[in-house]
């Protein structure tokens, strides 16, 4: 439940007039436009802003996957939860721009899902299955029935291969949304074939520092200039979809762009009524009002003058503004005549246009409901999990509707069963059955106008005889999950073979466990509050997992996923534990300091090997003494994240040359991570990045270098130590250093030449500075074997 400054905070910045201005603005427009890309924070933002405020359009972001193979700035969230996050962020970034989100894959366990980088299109198609994928776009296009499609990316080479599948996806489901034939099994979802009228690509190129498209973008057939800015911010739309971007702050996005220029190039590749050719607007040849739909030759003369009519009394609202009498009495009467207008279509003329009568109905009652009502908020209260028993409070402030009614949306298994207070402040008490469905991780949809998640309200009332009907979200939404959650720490533990297996001490947190699945051998033993995990004697190497039961089932953690720049959510995943037996020696008299920026786990890795790690603070850092410790590590993204860290450079710059270890983790051109000032020695990381990653995690790793002590000391770097690995070996390679720096390593993808940068270490003065760029951290969350063998090995004295 949101506390009261999160609400007061919300009210404050969505002020009833901007409300009511961007309600009306919908308005302008019949049509609707469909963006597709691969993950959050691929959609054309700045250009989807443009056609949503300055044209009226309605703006859907057909998305592909959850983002769940991605980085995050922000914090340790990956896989799964990084998912739920990133969902949100896209749920919020659409919230900003007004826009429609259609998921197309619904997290790691579908299999169209963030898999990680990917150089290639086929691959991504193949793995992700390229009928599955089409199908889901086709099924998109018939629901949101668009107009006009437009991918982000192009489909060439030296772009993400997932761009490019999406891209070759959408252009198939192009025909393939009009084939009767083609999917049939959509008609019991009530959907029918659909043409799309146009089909544009980016007539721009999508290299930058991550890509590089080796062709140019294809020529300019529409280039989409809008003159003057937003009406409301009095920003551009550029800056306005940055503001929409920005809600991707686990991606880093969004920035402020000085006298940025209104103007998208556009190229026309697909029309569905004649050849693709040069256009001045891109609502040429598509029916953008009431006034083109009603030139239709099917519709009656009656049905045609009603919309002709209707459109005029829509002009007349809009101009009203803010003038909220005007507005109501103007679009009171443009409701009446389209729903007149609707009533008398035939079913076949009805299949074809009704989609946007209807869209510009619920539209009209959205600005009806702004001016007639101050507001409606809905808020559950209470445990929300099966056999519970909880609350609806639900305020509706609006004296000027007559007969208000308002009823809850409730998802299966949740039953009313009790009500209290009048109409405008009632009260329902709720049971949940004790067999009720847990509200999945990932929703399917995102609709800015309301009716998101299993509940909300329905309001109606009537306003001059007409009826309006809005959904209204919750304030949180409901979300039903296991009755007990259950935090182990830690969850994961590394005994190292060859010494004494020690019992490992874990500290249940919320629920209790009542009994445990183990392995054969391993036992598991309740002291204390703690429970104690005892290894067999002589176990060989591997992974055990140990999972938790409660009241005899598996048990569950429920984790809430909480920045400042989204709306609260939670991610429910199986709780166990997983303990790695590992053949691997420690250097003798490493004392490391461990800089973290919060997004890796190396640290706790580090402590899970036996090693003696000590996190670094920003005294430690500007003041401290450095020379108590043998090695530095600098996590993952750490010089962008954290300015003490930069301005610290030279101190440990100082460290190295005074006999330390500095081990810095890979980082991206974007932080902050100046070649001739952040590290000891100039290391330039390579740009366009896809150059300058390997992406196949079996790709084979030759080691240059197999006696130097960072390969063979504790621990002899083997084959086997580069088996197992996830997702990819390394991305963001140097690829420009000091003659200083060796070159340990050379791998590279299938069918390209091999790079050096993956791993590089300078003796300077009397230390040194390592530099790695595998995907160290991940393979360690993934309990990786040769991971932490590597690590232990990376993290010796100078």
């Amino acid at each position: 439940m949101p506390d009261s400054h999160d609400r007061l905070a919300r009210a404050v910045h969505q002020p009833a007039l901007v409300r009511l201005h961007r309600a009306l603005s919908r308005l302008r427009s019949t049509l609707t436009v469909m963006n597709t890309g691969a993950h959050p924070d691929d959609e054309a933002n700045g250009l989807l802003a443009a056609l949503r405020f300055a044209y009226g359009m309605r703006v859907v972001v057909a998305c592909s996957t959850r983002g769940e193979g991605g980085q995050n700035a922000l914090g340790p969230e990956r896989g799964g939860i990084l998912g739920v996050l990133r969902t949100a962020e896209m749920e919020e970034a659409a919230r900003r721009m007004d826009a429609d989100v259609a998921w197309l894959g619904h997290g790691p366990d579908d299999p169209v899902h963030d898999f990680g980088f990917s150089k290639n299109g086929e691959d991504t198609l193949r793995r992700w299955g390229e009928d599955r994928v089409v199908e889901r776009l086709v099924r998109a296009y018939r629901q949101y029935r668009p107009d006009i499609v437009i991918p982000t990316f192009l489909d060439v080479p030296g772009q993400h291969g997932h761009h490019r599948a999406m891209t070759r996806a959408a252009e198939t489901a192009w025909a393939l949304a009009a084939d009767p034939s083609a999917f049939p099994e959509h008609g019991k979802l009530g959907l029918s074939p659909w043409q799309v009228r146009k089909f544009y690509l980016p007539a721009w190129s999508g290299a930058s520092y991550a890509y590089d498209d080796e062709v140019p973008p294809p020529p300019t057939t529409l280039d989409v200039r809008v003159a003057e800015g937003d009406e409301v911010t009095g920003l551009a739309y550029r800056q306005l979809g940055e503001w929409s971007r920005a809600a991707h702050a686990s991606q880093g996005m969004g920035v402020w762009r000085d006298d940025p220029i209104d103007q998208w190039s556009l190229h026309l590749k697909l029309r569905s009524d004649g050849p693709p050719e040069p256009e001045g607007d891109i609502r040429d040849h598509l029916p953008a009002s009431l006034t083109d739909v009603a030139a239709a030759p099917e519709l009656t003369q009656a049905a045609a003058a009603a919309l002709r009519k209707a459109q005029e009394h829509i002009n007349t609202g809009i101009a009203a503004f803010p003038d909220r009498k005007r507005i109501g009495e103007a679009l009171v009467q443009a409701a009446r005549l389209i729903e007149t207008a609707r009533s008398g279509l035939d079913r076949g003329t009805a299949d074809r246009m009704g989609h946007r009568l209807d869209r510009k109905l619920r539209e009209i009652d959205a600005v009806l409901f702004e001016v007639h009502a101050r507001g409606a908020h809905a808020i559950f209260k209470g445990p929300c999990h099966p056999a519970a028993r909880m609350g609806l409070d639900i305020h509706i402030d609006a004296p000027d509707l007559a007969n208000l009614t308002v009823s809850p949306r409730l998802p299966d298994g949740v039953d009313v069963i009790g009500t209290s207070g009048p109409p405008g402040h009632v009260e329902y008490a709720l049971a949940i059955s004790a067999f009720a469905s847990h509200t999945g991780n990932y929703p399917e949809t995102f609709d800015p106008m309301g009716g998101n998640g299993e509940a909300g309200i329905v309001v109606s009332g009537d306003v001059d005889g007409h009826t309006i009907r809005i959904d209204r979200d919750p304030e949180e939404p409901l979300k039903i999950g296991p009755q007990q959650s259950l935090s182990l720490d830690p969850e994961t533990a590394v005994i190292r073979t060859g010494t004494h297996s020690s019992a490992i001490r874990i500290r249940a947190i919320g629920a209790c466990p009542t009994e445990w699945r183990a392995p054969d051998g391993w036992s598991v033993r309740a002291e204390g509050s703690d429970w104690v995990i005892d290894p067999p004697p002589g176990a060989s190497t591997g992974i055990a997992k140990l999972v938790p039961l409660v009241d005899g089932r598996p048990a569950s953690r429920i984790e809430t996923v909480a920045y400042p720049h989204i709306r609260p959510t939670s991610f429910v995943a199986p709780v166990e534990v997983k303990v790695l037996m590992l053949d691997v020696a420690l250097p003798a008299g490493a004392r490391i300091g461990y800089v973290g920026g919060g997004s890796d786990n190396v640290g706790t890795h580090m402590r899970c090997l036996g090693l003696d790690v000590t996190d670094l603070t920003q005294a430690d850092l500007t003041a401290g003494s450095l020379s108590e410790f043998t090695t530095i590590v600098v996590g993952i993204f750490a010089f962008g994240l954290r300015r003490d860290l930069q301005a610290a450079s030279g101190r440990l710059h100082g460290f190295v040359e005074e006999g330390g270890h500095l081990v810095t983790l890979y980082h991206r051109p974007t932080d902050r991570w100046g070649p001739d000032r952040t590290p000891p020695r100039r290391l330039a990381i390579g740009s366009p990045s896809l150059r300058w990653r390997v992406t196949d995690p079996a790709a084979p790793v030759t080691v240059l270098q197999p006696d130097n002590p960072l390969l063979s000391y504790p621990n002899r770097i083997e084959a086997g130590d580069w088996q197992g690995w996830d997702k990819e070996r390394g991305l963001y390679f140097a690829s420009e250093y000091d003659p200083s720096y060796e070159e340990l390593l050379a791998l590279n993808d299938p069918g390209e030449s091999p790079l050096k940068g993956s791993l590089l270490s300078a003796r300077i003065g009397q230390g040194r500075h390592t530099h790695v760029a595998l995907v160290l951290h991940h393979q360690l969350d993934k309990l990786v074997p040769g991971a932490f063998r590597l690590l232990a090995n990376l993290v010796q004295p100078a």
